[in-house]
């Protein structure tokens, strides 16, 4: 990879851990003018989500915006004829490099599909080893106690526990694309019971890292002495 330049923009936080995408040397300017977030967009036909990288003119707002697939395929190769759809051909949707997208019609059944990496291709993946190479997430760094959601009631008040019914997560070892097919498909950490992985190889490649934040999860105390008000 001598020579190689790539471009690591962070995403911000999605489906449970902070996200980033990766772009050509050519594109890395673009972080000048546009700012970039997460979108998680589900699946209508039921088959879980998939985290997409979205941009939008800093000048015009966020309203002006696109997925950052298609923004770039517009960009170098043209617009996209209704009917047709930009695909990441190794299934990581935030790998936004021109080689790996492909234009197919929308019900195509080709083999360039926006499936989860998996157990024999995930460690080939560019994704992958980039991700791996960079530091350590600074807010998770200099701010340990928000690294995780805290959640609140209508109140404003902190609560324990997270209304989870409608929330896919991804795996969360960084490397990891792989998210859940349905809901609270993932096992979760037992310790901490924050964060889920897809299976006992990410979760212990992960271990290193998380241990430095995984919390015993604070058991709630249910009062059973109370008594009814008097009428």
């Amino acid at each position: 990879m001598s020579g190689f330049k790539l471009g690591i923009v962070r995403l911000g936080r999605a489906a449970g851990k902070i996200k980033y995408a990766l772009l050509d040397e050519r594109d890395i300017a673009l972080v000048e003018c546009y700012a970039f977030e997460a979108r998680v967009v589900v699946d209508r036909d039921g088959n879980g989500a998939h985290i997409f990288a979205y941009a939008f003119d800093i000048s015009r707002g966020r309203s002006s915006g696109q997925f950052v697939h298609e923004m770039l395929w517009e960009m170098h190769r043209g617009g996209v004829a209704p009917g047709w759809k930009v695909v990441h051909k190794n299934g990581v949707t935030v790998d936004n490099r021109m080689e790996n997208l492909v234009l197919l019609p929308k019900n195509s059944h080709s083999k360039h599909t926006e499936e989860p990496s998996n157990k024999n291709n995930r460690e080939q993946s560019l994704y992958w080893v980039a991700i791996q190479q960079l530091p350590a997430d600074p807010i998770d760094e200099n701010f340990p106690e928000s690294v995780y959601h805290r959640f609140y009631n209508a109140n404003g008040d902190v609560i324990d526990e997270e209304d989870d019914n409608s929330m896919y997560y991804e795996c969360h070892y960084p490397p990891c694309t792989n998210m859940e097919s349905e809901l609270r498909e993932f096992s979760i950490c037992g310790r901490c019971q924050e964060v889920r992985y897809c299976g006992i190889y990410c979760q212990q490649k992960d271990w290193p890292s998380h241990k430095r934040y995984c919390r015993e999860r604070r058991r709630r105390h249910i009062s059973t002495g109370s008594q009814s008000p008097e009428r």
